[in-house]
């Protein structure tokens, strides 16, 4: 057998542990959406509160977020007091309710406020799996055309906002522009 064969398990355990290291200084966040500049995906979901029938048309006009949230997720609680002062700075939120009962939703957002539009019942979860939602909360800014032009992992809170404000305020703006050439 040739000498330097014996060097093969060192050189793979070798890069193997670089990689491992190097994945550690990775930010998971940082994926990128298969869905930004995409239309935002169809369908046709009952609102929580009043069962009327919305469908993706109804993002379009205006910029939007879209929040996907759940009454079992602690991180949605966290945020949740912040995006009702959102909304009540004049920010456009629709929620999308991710697999939840609508009984538990609908108490949450009588004892905490609702900062949404409306909200959807995703009870089945299958817009948030066209979304490619992998676990709540996500928020989309959607513009006024009804295209995703960010998507946001994890909580929005003050301090998340400024970087997340800066999107927004392009998206206003050009919708804006759009109106009035």
């Amino acid at each position: 057998m040739k000498r330097w064969a014996l060097f093969i398990p060192f050189i793979t355990f070798t890069l193997l542990g670089f990689l491992l290291w190097r994945g550690l200084y990775l930010d998971p966040k940082d994926i990128p959406s298969a869905l930004v500049d995409k239309p935002f995906p169809e369908f046709s979901l009952p609102t929580l509160i009043g069962e009327e029938l919305k469908t993706q048309s109804s993002l379009e006009g205006e910029v939007t977020l879209v929040n996907v949230w759940g009454t079992w997720c602690i991180s949605c609680k966290v945020e949740h007091p912040f995006l009702v002062e959102l909304a009540e700075r004049g920010v456009r939120i629709i929620g999308v309710n991710y697999k939840d009962e609508n009984d538990a939703a609908r108490k949450w957002l009588v004892d905490l406020g609702n900062p949404y539009e409306y909200s959807v019942d995703d009870v089945d979860g299958t817009l948030s799996m066209d979304l490619g939602v992998t676990g709540a909360p996500e928020t989309f800014f959607v513009d006024a055309k009804g295209v995703i032009r960010y998507k946001h992992q994890g909580v929005i809170t003050q301090g998340t906002w400024a970087p997340l404000e800066k999107i927004w305020l392009s998206l206003v703006d050009e919708s804006k522009q759009a109106v009035n050439p």
